[in-house]
């Protein structure tokens, strides 16, 4: 499988009311009580332990949120469901499998250790995982999509502006790296060797200002410059043809405008519609204030993809020998399930702590290349930020 760099068009899932995502007690949604037996067999104890008998701290999300997901792979997870049993030879329910396929990526906890803390035989816990990332690609993709409509992107555009006053701001793009561990054996392992010499898989995001991810490319080798990474995306294939970032310019009174963009860091390329901050210590007031408001404009980004690393672990750590074709599928779930807590406005997210570190040990990528359109939309922004343009 190929990097994903979009996302293929598929028949649109059906939507379902909250009502009917909850447990309702038949046999194959799970019985009401299935929380209170399902924490009793995780705690091997007669009744929940204090420690683990809050569902939140074991799923990482709300009851609420975690019965909209099931509403959503229901039909494929219980397709199948005669072929998964525990090792008392009882079936897994509905809420038994997404419980399983969720903590394995919330945890990134082995197989084997899952399968004996739930009673299950840790191909099971691998098959279950699996069948739930192929329902999530095709039944939750309405959760990672780019805005449809003007009223969207005016309400992401205002937000933005909130943070630190940059005008007509569309997203922030970062990238991080999903690091694994692969045998010297295998003939393809320097080509995922990064700079700073780890093996890992790039994820390129650009994140709205709820920490939302509006588009991702993910696939590529760690090896991969920040800048070619976004070269080769369908984003900067869009913008490049006029079809993204192609709304409302923001009117200047002396006559000039300010288009549509995104920012970055100083990995990408300075493009009329990608914009990244000066670069230099010794630099003018005016700039100055502009990359401080740039920089806490790209916090954003930076929380966004550390919330994804600390809620969906099983692409935080070294990932151990993984299949490197359905890894990018497994990236892609995690970033659909982060949109879907935000989406759900669970507010067990809240204890999660807040970081910046994303990417531990990365130093910094400098492209150095320079657009002169981008040059002039960059200048155009620091003198209306400074207030030297007619506000």
């Amino acid at each position: 499988m190929g990097p994903v760099r979009g996302f293929r068009k598929r028949k649109k899932p059906e939507k379902k009311h909250e009502e009917n995502a909850s447990a309702s007690g038949s046999p194959e949604e799970g019985p009401l009580d299935w929380w209170d037996e399902f924490s009793r067999r995780i705690n091997g104890l007669q009744s929940p332990s204090k420690g683990l008998d809050r569902f939140e701290s074991v799923f990482k999300i709300s009851r609420k949120t975690f019965d909209y997901i099931c509403s959503l792979v229901k039909e494929d997870m219980m397709a199948k469901s005669a072929h998964y049993m525990f090792t008392n030879g009882k079936p897994l329910s509905l809420c038994d499998q997404v419980a399983v396929a969720l903590r394995r990526l919330s945890s990134g906890e082995s197989l084997v250790t899952i399968g004996d803390s739930f009673g299950l035989n840790h191909s099971t816990v691998s098959q279950v995982t699996w069948r739930f990332v192929e329902s999530m690609e095709e039944r939750g993709l309405h959760h990672l999509k780019w805005p449809s409509t003007e009223i969207e992107m005016t309400e992401i555009k205002s937000k933005f502006e909130k943070i630190r006053g940059l005008p007509n701001c569309c997203g922030v793009i970062d990238t991080t790296h999903i690091m694994m561990c692969l045998p010297a054996s295998d003939p393809t392992s320097n080509v995922w060797l990064d700079p700073e010499k780890n093996h890992s898989m790039v994820l390129q995001a650009v994140v709205d200002p709820d920490m939302r991810f509006r588009d991702i490319v993910t696939g590529w080798p760690g090896k991969m410059k920040d800048w070619l990474v976004f070269q080769s995306s369908n984003f900067c294939k869009l913008c490049d043809k006029g079809e993204r970032l192609n709304g409302k310019n923001l009117e200047l009174p002396e006559g000039s405008e300010i288009r549509e963009y995104i920012i970055g860091d100083l990995g990408y390329s300075l493009l009329p519609y990608l914009i990244i901050p000066y670069e230099g210590k010794e630099l003018p007031e005016s700039k100055a204030e502009f990359n401080r408001r740039h920089h806490a404009t790209q916090m954003v980004a930076h929380r966004a993809l550390a919330r994804l690393k600390d809620m969906w672990r099983i692409i935080q750590g070294v990932m151990w020998r993984p299949d490197k074709h359905r890894l990018p599928r497994i990236i892609l779930v995690c970033c659909l399930l982060h949109n879907i807590v935000i989406d759900m406005e669970d507010e067990a997210q809240d204890e999660v702590p807040l970081s910046h570190d994303h990417d531990s040990g990365y130093h910094q990528q400098v492209c150095g290349t320079e657009d002169i359109k981008g040059i002039h939309m960059r200048d155009r922004l620091s003198l209306y930020l400074s207030g030297r343009l007619p506000p």
